[in-house]
């Protein structure tokens, strides 16, 4: 009998100890509550508690990475894309978390997916192709003040899959191909416009330096004689042409 009451009061020392002695880790708070009412956040380091009167409810205060799962997305101009996204979040608050939401944890989850769906569902498909890092800015923003009342701070968003049906990559393959072509049509058009503005001034140089256009007509017949080919060519001197030259202007005018 003297040993089993031994054993029953170690056993009753061992879960007082435990009830009333607590250690928090550095990045670890406790959020103590007196009779049922909050009464302070304490730690880190040994935290004592009266058995029965006071509790704790511990709360990490690291950075914490959540998957929001494939959210279905209808974007501003009617296309329907399939989006997930990951957000770094970390408690700043420990008594808002603990006392003003049940589970901050699964509160984020679903306040962070109904948000991904607004937020891109106010843009266009281009919008969340090409401008990925303004959509995880504006998501940030709004997560964090939303989140500020559960002593939440959200730190990042980044969209990670922008997922499309075969179609619509099919469509947006023929669209980059068209828009290539059209670049290269302008390109050509660019280039054959500056190549008749150069030759309209060379032409005027040469009307009016007659030396030049004398040059340039010897050029032209060592340029020819050079080719192999059968033409035989007559040089003429540069007086017999001037006439039709001239004959030339006058009807233009």
């Amino acid at each position: 009998m003297p040993l089993t009451f031994v054993g029953i009061g170690v056993a009753l020392l061992v879960v007082i100890i435990y009830n009333t002695i607590k250690i928090l880790k550095e990045y670890e708070r406790g959020v103590i509550f007196f009779l049922g009412r909050f009464q302070t956040v304490k730690g880190p380091g040994l935290i004592i508690l009266v058995p029965g009167i006071q509790k704790m409810t511990k709360v990490d205060l690291r950075v914490i990475v959540m998957d929001v799962p494939t959210q279905d997305v209808i974007s501003r101009d009617n296309v329907s894309v399939k989006v997930n996204a990951v957000i770094y979040f970390r408690i700043v608050d420990p008594e808002k978390a603990v006392i003003r939401v049940a589970n901050v944890f699964e509160a984020t989850s679903q306040l962070s997916q109904t948000t991904l769906r607004s937020v891109l569902g106010q843009h266009e498909l281009d919008d969340m192709l090409a401008e990925r890092d303004k959509l995880n800015a504006d998501i940030q923003n709004l997560l964090d003040q939303r989140t500020d009342n559960w002593g939440i701070k959200v730190a990042n968003v980044e969209i990670k899959h922008v997922d499309l049906d075969e179609s619509m990559i099919r469509a947006i393959a023929q669209q980059a191909e068209a828009e290539r072509a059209r670049r290269a049509k302008v390109i050509n058009a660019e280039a054959e416009k500056q190549a008749a503005t150069m030759l309209a001034e060379a032409a005027n140089m040469l009307a009016k330096e007659e030396q030049a256009l004398q040059l340039r007509y010897l050029q032209t017949l060592k340029e020819i004689s050079n080719e192999r080919t059968n033409t035989i060519v007559f040089p003429l001197p540069l007086e017999f042409v001037k006439p039709f030259l001239k004959l030339t202007k006058a009807k233009e005018s």
